[in-house]
């Protein structure tokens, strides 16, 4: 592998080239980072770039440490980015907001110490939607990031800056947060692999927190082995999240070749219904695949994915609502002068910094949970939820292992196209939201590219816990796609 290509290199060829002695871990850096220098003029992936000659110092350490034989983690000196909602000691986490702009991590959040445990360098923080509202990174108090594949169009989001780094060759990998399609929705526009997993089999500890039931952390990187290989490096039980479910480290690449003989999967007519008609073509020659692979597929009706969508935001908002109460300017914040107000218009003064989407879903949860309206809205929302739960653990329990549909039913779209129609943008979340909402895990595989050159992934489902049947089947899906051409520079 040459040094023009090295970057180019899935994150188990850059494990094995590193340890093998075919580059070295500051060779690699070395030209990702000239690689973001470059790139960052057209894509905006990131908000932060950490200082340079401290990495190449990390990556040197590694080096040596493989030369002596040391154990240097299973990443070894891995250039992977954060989603800029994860903290980071020292580092700042703004969550695209200028509410936080001035907000230094004082701790790692656990996935970050779990990935430093291991090797892995953290390059950047990725751009986002402000506190992780939004679809399409237009969101981001910074300014939006540009999808790769057209410049023109956006990336998708929450975790846009996520999934265009790890398109663009400026990291291997990066970990985004997935609260209703964040890291999948991304995954899909940009071409790459975005896996939320099982609620609970990753920590939230250190993820600033938009609605705290229902995200999760999840890798988004270029090849489903990558994103399992991350995966197994973050999951796991953690005694500063109780909501870590009570099962032990794993690896998530075992058994990832086996295969889908014998496997059953439900294609979601709700999801499929009404898609872009090249999104629709891309999901049956899926199907197409995976029965000449061994399974079985068929179509199935879950009637209460109908439903997830005004579910999804009522909930959401209502924690939302909760979360961000706490930006009053007085714990978290930034310089304002206190002369002549008093405490209430000083705080809507203060608040005044948060954009439209957050001002928009704060305002939508203070009004759903209010003691006059709660039974109208929140509740029948967590009854919808309750119902599509049953819904989907029933469809698992007696008939499928995977359930199938496109990631999202349109193509990417332009920058600016939907940012004043925030009821047509909710709607981009219909087929991710309810992995969310029932806590199952979902991945998006990139499967095909538009006639106009624009990405389409196709997104999977599995039951709770089911995250290696599910990785399983994902990656049977990789290995019988067609070809994909790759991101145009």
């Amino acid at each position: 592998m040459n040094h023009s290509s090295i970057i180019r290199a899935s994150a188990l060829e850059y494990v094995r080239g590193v340890t093998s002695g075919e580059f070295t871990a500051e060779e690699f850096l070395s030209e990702t980072l000239s690689r973001v220098g470059e790139a960052e003029t057209r894509y905006h992936a990131y908000l932060r770039v950490e200082d340079s000659q401290r990495l190449l110092a990390r990556a040197r350490e590694v080096d040596r440490g493989i030369k002596s034989g040391q154990k240097v983690g299973l990443l070894a000196g891995m250039p992977v980015s954060i989603k800029d909602n994860i903290c980071m000691r020292g580092s700042r986490t703004t969550c695209g907001s200028r509410m936080l702009e001035g907000f230094v991590a004082p701790y790692d959040a656990t996935a970050v110490s779990r990935l430093h445990a291991e090797g892995a360098i953290i390059v950047a923080k990725a751009n986002m939607d402000e506190f992780a509202m939004g679809l399409s990174t237009e969101f981001s108090a910074y300014g939006p990031s540009r999808n790769p594949w057209n410049t023109e169009y956006v990336p998708g989001g929450s975790s846009g800056g996520s999934a265009v780094a790890a398109a663009a060759f400026e990291c291997v990998a990066s970990l985004g947060s997935d609260t209703g399609g964040s890291v999948r929705n991304p995954a899909s526009f940009c071409s790459v692999v975005g896996y939320k997993p099982t609620y609970g089999l990753v920590s939230r500890h250190g993820l600033v927190s938009y609605a705290n039931s229902i995200e999760q952390i999840g890798p988004i990187a270029r090849t489903v082995s990558d994103a399992a290989l991350v995966l197994g490096v973050i999951a796991g039980r953690d005694e500063h999240d109780d909501t870590t479910a009570d099962a032990a480290a794993d690896d998530y690449l075992e058994g990832i070749e086996g295969g889908v003989e014998g496997m059953r999967v439900g294609i979601v007519d709700e999801m499929t219904e009404g898609a872009d008609p090249e999104v629709a073509r891309a999901v049956a020659r899926a199907a197409g695949d995976l029965e000449a692979a061994g399974a079985s597929c068929e179509r199935i009706s879950l009637d209460m994915v109908g439903y997830s969508v005004p579910s999804y935001y009522t909930i959401t908002a209502a924690e939302a609502a909760s979360n961000l109460a706490r930006y009053d300017n007085l714990r978290y914040g930034y310089d304002l002068p206190t002369d002549g107000y008093e405490f209430n218009s000083y705080v809507a003064e203060a608040r005044g910094r948060f954009g439209p989407e957050v001002t928009r879903r704060m305002i939508l949860g203070g009004y759903v949970s209010s003691a006059g309206h709660a039974g109208r809205y929140y509740l029948k929302a967590l009854k919808v939820r309750a119902k599509l739960t049953r819904e989907v653990a029933d469809a698992f329990a007696s008939s499928y292992d995977i359930l199938m549909a496109p990631t999202v039913p349109i193509l990417p779209f332009r920058i600016g196209e939907k940012s004043d129609d925030p009821v047509s943008l909710f709607m981009v979340d219909l087929n991710t939201v309810t992995a969310n909402l029932t806590r199952r895990p979902a991945v998006s595989v990139p499967y095909a590219v538009s006639a106009g050159g624009l990405p389409i992934g196709i997104q999977m489902m599995a039951d709770s816990m089911q995250d290696k049947t599910l990785l399983r089947a994902a990656r049977a899906l990789e290995r019988k796609r067609p070809p994909l051409p790759e991101v145009p520079d």
